[in-house]
């Protein structure tokens, strides 16, 4: 159901913080232009930890309408607690996103019984396909591979977006690949893991470089791997400097940077800092964004 490259799409502020509608809908339009297959709103790279339930709901209402059927929108819907995981679910299943995307719940360090509970009380509260989203590197908590595979037994899991080492996505598509699709949440692992037979990325160098990431995907995707390997292997410098910083301060930089939008971010999270500005634009130079 979900292949190829789908991007975490930003949320972009003005300088005082508050949501840019518009330039979302610019966001929206280079993205379709480009080749994006999906679209991720409120995603973690869309700094959803800092909306009001009002905002969370209404970027995504704003997408689902910008997009209007040119291609597939999930929302990112989870929290750390199951009874908001399912408010916000339900929120934007009557929106009419295709897909909602399910973090790990984060901070409480669950048990795997735990998440397994969580997903299967959400998954019983709407019809939507379910994609989890495993990334310990945020949430602490690890769902394992075994606990992603009684997940996948229920109807609504249809993938999951695992940000992880190449070894754990390739113990994942072991387990479940041939039940639901797997994605990498990490850009330089894109070709490892369709060439292993998982199904594309989530994202973040999307942002800014899509028809890069498209591209990328539909030559690995197609058997192509030889040329897929190459302009990946062009790509790491440009993915290394979008997570110089934490995501998402220099992918939005790099947005601003790029026309695509103002450089406004909310708190905890600054602007991306002066020492790494011209790493960033050269990197956007090389692959001619700018």
């Amino acid at each position: 159901m979900f292949s190829g490259s789908i991007v975490a799409i930003i949320t972009p502020m003005k300088i005082d913080g508050s949501i840019d509608y518009q330039a979302l809908d610019k966001l929206v339009d280079y993205q379709i232009a480009n080749g994006t297959k999906g679209i991720v709103a409120t995603g973690t790279t869309g700094e959803p930890a800092t909306m009001t339930p009002e905002e969370h709901i209404s970027v995504i209402d704003r997408i689902v309408k910008h997009v209007d059927g040119r291609c597939q929108v999930i929302a990112g819907t989870g929290s750390n607690s199951t009874s908001e995981t399912v408010f916000y679910t339900k929120e934007a299943e009557a929106l009419g996103v295709d897909a909602c995307l399910l973090c790990v719940p984060y901070y409480n360090k669950p048990t795997q019984e735990g998440m397994y509970q969580h997903f299967k009380t959400v998954s019983k509260q709407t019809s939507l396909p379910i994609v989890l989203y495993n990334v310990p590197g945020r949430t602490v908590a690890d769902m394992s591979a075994d606990t992603a595979a009684r997940l996948a037994e229920l109807e609504s899991v249809v993938a999951i977006k695992e940000a992880n080492t190449i070894e754990r996505i390739r113990t994942l598509i072991d387990k479940v690949g041939h039940k639901i699709a797997v994605l990498t949440g990490d850009d330089p692992v894109l070709v490892d893991t369709i060439a292993y037979g998982g199904q594309g990325v989530i994202s973040v160098t999307a942002n800014v470089a899509p028809k890069l990431v498209a591209n990328i995907c539909q030559l690995a995707l197609s058997g192509d791997i030889e040329t897929a390997r190459a302009l990946e292997s062009a790509a790491m410098p440009l993915h290394e400097s979008l997570f110089i910083e934490s995501n998402p301060i220099p992918v939005k930089w790099a947005a601003a940077e790029m026309g695509l939008c103002e450089n406004g971010i909310r708190l905890p999270l600054t602007p991306l800092s002066q020492q790494y500005h011209e790493q960033v634009r050269a990197q956007l130079q090389v692959h001619k964004l700018l």
